[in-house]
């Protein structure tokens, strides 16, 4: 085959490359041009085969720039900002341009590989230049580009959606249990201190049963909105439970963490929650565990022993602060002189308890929820129940009870209006006064509220003293006309408590009586309706307190 031969097939070949492709001579004359640059640029074979002097470069680049096929021949020519790139592997050239003239001027990305031709002798004779349209492929990358920024913004959002309680916008717990470990390493790393305050609204349960639980859902937000702005800008405060939140607050030692908790109880107490329709108070109890005060040994011991320390404030009443201090003075209970048990058998022994507590507070904070009901109803016996029970838990201890009696005491002041739960709203706001029917409904509260409470092993100590509150000294109360010492002494105690902060307390029915005024009647009452040495420790309270 003869050199004409075999040019004759190369240029064959390059007629149907897929490729735009064009090769000149050593002179610069257009010796090739394929079927697919013509298609690329518009320009026909037959107006540039045998053309030099750039012809052909005008309307394929659109400005006077040196195409990549003359660098072979001119490897001097100035290409700076001519091309996004240029790259020599050896004799052959890369590059990659944007083309603004082409694709009716749209312009198109197009990626070029430019080769010297030489002779069976070695000399060089031309160049050959391939060009490929890669403007899909760069939208393509593009728009990978963009779609990996979406998601990797995406994952962003996600990761933190996981980290986040979706209802009130706090932390939750699987943030917390990342970033206390991390706290607690960094307190024992630095010799900083490192707290955890558990928080738990007391008998939310009622604000569901009695409003539903959207608007539980409400007092939940607004609850968590308080606690957030009450805490420092660095404190972390994350939604573990229903109606349980933690404040985790590094270097933060017990005393600090104490008095933070003590702020969150006032300003809770002090905020009423709800919406325009109805509003409630909420009473919390609050749990603080601290290091290095408490020895632990990993971050999630902060709040375990925290939510320990919550069961005790759950089981003397909640709405208080309690740190493992008044845990010691409350674990003082061993005699002095008793003979020690074995550790198995102490083991055994507290195992039990553990179980017959938690049993018996799941029942009597189900039975307190129920209560707490009363005031959603009725929101006078709310504000009057916390009152009494104040005065009454003073008066027993003016009297010198003991601490468990002390202690049904204040159990039975907080139920002792359990049984209005059964009676009709319509009687208990009712602003005139009562008919003998409903006065004879009213007087039904005692008897309702025993039974609720018959079945509950844990507070039969406490029935007694509901169900005879209403009794009178002189055998003239009901509901059994009992009289004197046969009223038990708690009931005697409530009863001066109940009268005297009805007395001084808004009624539907009339205004509250001044202090001096109430002081007055309850004295009167002294022996008649009261037990005298009641009234004069109840006296001796109000006197303390002045």
């Amino acid at each position: 085959m003869g050199e004409k031969d075999i040019q004759d097939n190369f240029f064959d070949i390059i007629e149907f490359l897929p490729d735009a492709t064009f090769v000149i001579d050593i002179n610069g004359k257009v010796i090739a041009w394929n079927k697919a640059i013509e298609e690329m640029t518009g320009v026909a074979k037959s107006e540039l085969i045998g053309k030099s002097d750039h012809a052909y470069a005008v309307p394929f680049y659109g400005e006077k720039r040196p195409v990549l096929i003359d660098l072979i021949f001119k490897s001097n020519l100035e290409v700076e900002n001519k091309y996004d790139y240029v790259k020599h592997e050896g004799n052959v050239l890369y590059s990659e341009v944007f083309l603004p003239a082409l694709n009716h001027g749209k312009g198109i990305f197009v990626w070029s590989k430019a080769s010297p031709i030489y002779d069976n002798s070695g000399k060089l004779t031309g160049a050959i230049e391939s060009i490929r349209d890669i403007t899909e492929q760069k939208l393509a990358k593009k728009n990978l580009g963009k779609l990996n920024e979406e998601l990797l913004k995406s994952n962003r959002i996600f990761k933190q959606l996981a980290l986040k309680d979706s209802h009130t916008g706090l932390y939750n717990h699987r943030y917390l249990g990342e970033v206390i470990e991390a706290e607690f390493f960094r307190a024992k790393r630095y010799a900083h201190p490192l707290s955890a305050i558990l928080t738990d609204i007391d008998y939310f349960k009622s604000i569901n049963d009695v409003y539903g639980h959207q608007f539980g859902d409400l007092v939940l937000k607004q609850f968590a909105r308080q606690l957030k702005m009450v805490v420092r800008q660095y404190d972390i405060v994350a939604r573990t439970g229903g109606e349980e939140f933690v404040v985790l607050s590094p270097a933060t030692n017990r005393a600090d963490s104490v008095a933070l908790a003590e702020r969150i109880l006032e300003i809770i107490s002090l905020y009423d929650f709800g919406d325009e329709s109805h509003k409630v108070k909420l009473k919390i109890s609050i749990a603080v565990a601290s290091y290095p005060e408490d020895k632990i040994s990993k971050g999630a011991d902060l709040i375990d022993l925290a939510d320990h320390i919550l069961v005790k404030v759950k089981e003397f009443g909640g709405n208080r602060v309690y740190s493992s201090s008044d845990l010691k003075k409350q674990d003082k209970d061993v005699s002095p002189g008793e003979p020690e048990k074995t550790p198995d058998v102490n083991l055994l022994k507290k195992e039990l308890e553990k179980l017959t507590r938690q049993a018996n507070q799941g029942l009597i904070e189900s039975i307190f929820a129920f209560a707490k009901t009363i005031e959603l109803k009725d929101h006078y016996t709310g504000e009057h129940v916390e009152k009494t029970v104040h005065y009454a838990t003073e008066v027993a201890r003016e009297l010198g009870l003991p601490k468990d009696e002390v202690d049904k005491i204040r159990k039975a002041s907080i139920l002792h209006d359990l049984g209005k739960i059964g009676i009709s709203e319509n009687i208990l706001l009712k602003k005139g006064k009562l008919t003998k029917e409903e006065f004879d409904e009213i007087r039904k509260h005692p008897q309702i509220a025993v039974d609720i409470l018959r079945p509950i092993q844990s507070l039969q100590g406490v029935i007694p003293m509901i169900y005879y509150h209403h009794e009178r000294w002189d055998g003239g109360g009901y509901l059994n006309g009992l009289k004197g010492d046969e009223i038990p002494i708690g009931a005697r105690i409530i009863a001066v408590s109940d009268v005297y902060e009805a007395l001084t307390s808004d009624r539907p029915y009339r205004r509250a009586f001044p202090r001096d005024e109430a002081i007055r009647m309850v004295k009167e009452s002294s022996g008649t309706q009261f037990d005298p040495k009641v009234v004069d420790a109840f006296l001796k309270v109000l006197q303390q307190e002045k």
